[in-house]
């Protein structure tokens, strides 16, 4: 058995854990909310932000949708909290580069985020893995304005 197949066997199981066990499921009271949805597929997201001093203080979403959006919305929350806005962002860029194919910073560890990268293969997938990320950006730039 080769070590791709063995890597994308526990890329999906990394998917599956955070699809049926998601992270930071819930609504955050008192804080920013962004709805999105994603109308080809019907998967539909309300992310929710405690930002304080440019800093994401907490992260939480509901939602409902494929395995690739819920634990990509699931990876996301992990990832930001306790992220300044422009780290925050900054992920969201690398994340985005990594879904289109695109070359990013591999230094960075992406941790279990690293397992949507199966995802670029399949384009009608992309926004269903981007989707909490979308609304993330969408959320931190309108905190900004």
């Amino acid at each position: 058995m080769s070590n791709h197949v063995n890597l994308d066997t526990l890329y999906r199981q990394v998917i599956m854990d955070h699809y049926k066990n998601p992270r930071n499921k819930g609504i955050l009271d008192d804080s920013l909310t962004i709805d999105m949805n994603n109308p080809t597929c019907g998967d539909r997201i309300r992310l929710t932000l405690d930002i304080e001093d440019d800093v994401v203080k907490d992260a939480k979403f509901e939602g409902e949708g494929c395995s690739i959006s819920m634990s990509s919305a699931s990876m996301m929350t992990q990832a930001i909290k306790g992220k300044s806005l422009e780290k925050a962002l900054k992920l969201s860029e690398i994340f985005s580069n990594m879904m289109l194919g695109k070359e990013y910073d591999e230094d960075i560890d992406l941790g279990d985020i690293e397992a949507l990268q199966g995802v670029a293969k399949f384009p009608a997938r992309i926004k269903c893995a981007t989707l909490a990320w979308k609304a993330m950006e969408k959320g931190v730039n309108n905190s900004n304005e």
